[in-house]
């Protein structure tokens, strides 16, 4: 197996594509040693190949799964010596579409991974964070967590539930040493953005954003704005300027937001 030896650590749910690898990337160069965790097997074996051998330790992890946390601790709590720097709660899923053209199975689904995924994370990763001084869990929400976004519903509900969480931990834990902190995206060029209203749809969210000419940030961003969320005091870290303006937005002109959001949803077929 391989070992931390003294190194910094991170712990990384949605490790074998998008924010997650790159992030391990990151990482990595940097002199971390990474646990990389999803259940795309072959993407993490591609992903540790990246970072070299004795830099990272990857396993399977179904972060609605209990008992798969429970193993990914015991795994990396051996590797690191019962310590970990950072919980990178980054693992999620979106439905695209019309609130009553998503199945109702699939909702589920969002809300499991998105929202009861971070929640078990935390629960699994509280006593190596409290044996580590310095400790941080960084969450991954969305700016979708600040305005309400049509077509992306439930996935919108479940990134203002990890921020609220987020927010409300960070408090609680002040005097573990623990900080808490939410990583808000705009649009990152990563595989979820291929969203459709269920899955295997033709129709992606990707699709109509290319239409519409909106902006997408690289992964490498986001990336950096997680080192960023590991090492800073902000509670919220945006990710591209989109990001930072509708923070901007929604904290002074909520109503100008709230009227530029309706007239933007496209018209029913």
């Amino acid at each position: 197996m391989s070992a931390a030896n003294g190194r910094k650590s991170i712990f990384i749910t949605g490790a074998a594509s998008g924010i997650g690898a790159e992030t391990a990337r990151l990482f990595s160069k940097r002199g971390w040693f990474c646990g990389l965790y999803d259940v795309n097997e072959m993407g993490l074996r591609a992903v540790a190949a990246e970072l070299g051998a004795g830099n990272s330790h990857a396993a399977k992890l179904d972060v609605t799964k209990r008992a798969d946390w429970a193993a990914a601790m015991e795994g990396f709590g051996a590797a690191t010596g019962g310590k970990m720097d950072v919980l990178f709660n980054n693992a999620g899923i979106g439905r695209h579409g019309w609130f009553e053209d998503v199945p109702p199975e699939d909702s589920d689904l969002v809300i499991d991974v998105n929202v009861k995924g971070v929640i078990n994370g935390v629960y699994a990763a509280l006593p190596l964070l409290k044996a580590t001084p310095g400790a941080r869990i960084v969450n991954t929400a969305s700016t979708a967590g600040i305005v309400g976004a049509p077509q992306l519903a439930v996935y919108s509900a479940s990134k203002w539930a990890v921020r609220g969480l987020s927010e409300a931990l960070d408090a609680e834990f002040r005097d573990l040493g623990i900080k808490v902190t939410s990583l808000m995206p705009w649009f990152v060029d990563t595989p979820i953005l291929d969203m459709g209203a269920k899955a295997g749809a033709n129709e992606k969210m990707s699709d109509q954003m290319k239409a519409n000419g909106a902006t997408i940030y690289p992964v490498s961003l986001a990336a950096e704005k997680a080192w960023e969320a590991a090492h800073g005091d902000d509670i919220q870290v945006m990710v591209g300027g989109e990001a930072e303006r509708a923070r901007f937005m929604t904290r002074w002109l909520p109503g100008l937001v709230r009227k530029q959001i309706k007239a933007g949803v496209p018209p029913r077929s």
